[in-house]
């Protein structure tokens, strides 16, 4: 496989601005660091990402990925970043076929107000196969804890969604970026450029786990499925066509999961319960 050029420019995730307390006082704080990245294909361009710009070379490939304009990675040559511009410029080996219909349907989905998908959320959704794949009530414990204790931008600036993928309890990378859909879409491109496959981690005990502190919209489930990855873990709730999604490709969505508790929303049977471990019920007064 032929993995392409990818520059690795970085931008500040934080800025420091003055602001007034109400108690009066003017102190500094840190906010995140949003900024425009327009993203040019062979010449062309294609769209304007906002991003924090932690690892913009892995948001522009994993875009390409979840839109399913660029089926496999050793298509891609290069991906150039430049923030003085603000763009980014992908040269492809061959071209993509048939790109400005592909580009023609936009949908704008739940995505904090930006996101959006190139044509309809479902027209491929039968051809997605998830690995057999469940974890453990005390793996789920494990991942929650895991991003409790993660260091984040969002624990010092807040405004922002972090993202991270596990497998098992290991967390293999955690994202954080002004829209969910964004710091997805890092995770995807940083997925296309490992050779580990989801299948081999589900086959060797250590299933591949999407977590999002945001809420699982369709684009979520349906980006996790294209991502192969069978499980995902939000600590927010889930949408109706996220649910309808999620049933219909067997992929497990659980929500709410924030100390010892959770939702299995769909899939029941990829999460192993171990009720023990929950701690005692609390019973209503009379």
């Amino acid at each position: 496989m032929r993995l392409p050029f990818l520059t690795e420019a970085r931008a500040p995730l934080t800025r420091e601005i003055a602001a007034v307390n109400e108690h009066g006082e003017e102190g500094g704080v840190s906010i995140p660091a949003e900024r425009p990245l327009t993203v040019y294909v062979d010449r062309r361009e294609l769209v304007t990402l906002m991003t924090l710009g932690a690892r913009p070379e892995w948001l522009v490939l994993g875009y390409l990925r979840n839109q399913r304009l660029v089926r496999a990675v050793d298509e891609v040559e290069s991906v150039t970043v430049d923030w003085e511009v603000g763009a980014a410029a992908v040269k492809t080996r061959s071209g993509i076929e048939r790109i400005e219909e592909r580009t023609a349907r936009r949908v704008v989905t739940t995505g904090c107000g930006q996101g959006s998908v190139f044509g309809g959320l479902m027209d491929e959704i039968d051809a997605i196969s998830l690995p057999d794949a469940a974890i453990t009530q005390s793996q789920l414990y494990g991942i929650v804890n895991a991003i409790r204790l993660q260091e984040s931008t969002y624990k010092s600036a807040g405004s922002v969604h972090g993202c991270a993928l596990f497998s098992g309890e290991e967390m293999l990378l955690f994202v954080e970026d002004v829209g969910r859909h964004n710091a997805i879409d890092t995770i995807a491109g940083w997925m296309w450029l490992q050779e580990t496959a989801p299948e081999d981690r589900a086959s060797a005990g250590a299933p591949l786990v999407f977590y999002t502190t945001g809420r699982l919209t369709s684009e979520m489930v349906m980006k996790s499925a294209q991502m192969g990855v069978p499980i995902v873990v939000s600590r927010s709730g889930i949408t109706q066509m996220g649910h309808d999604i999620a049933l219909r490709l067997g992929l497990c969505a659980i929500g709410r999961a924030a100390n010892r508790r959770f939702l299995c929303y769909t899939a029941p049977h990829r999460l192993q319960l171990q009720p023990e471990l929950a701690g005692p019920k609390l019973r209503a007064v009379a």
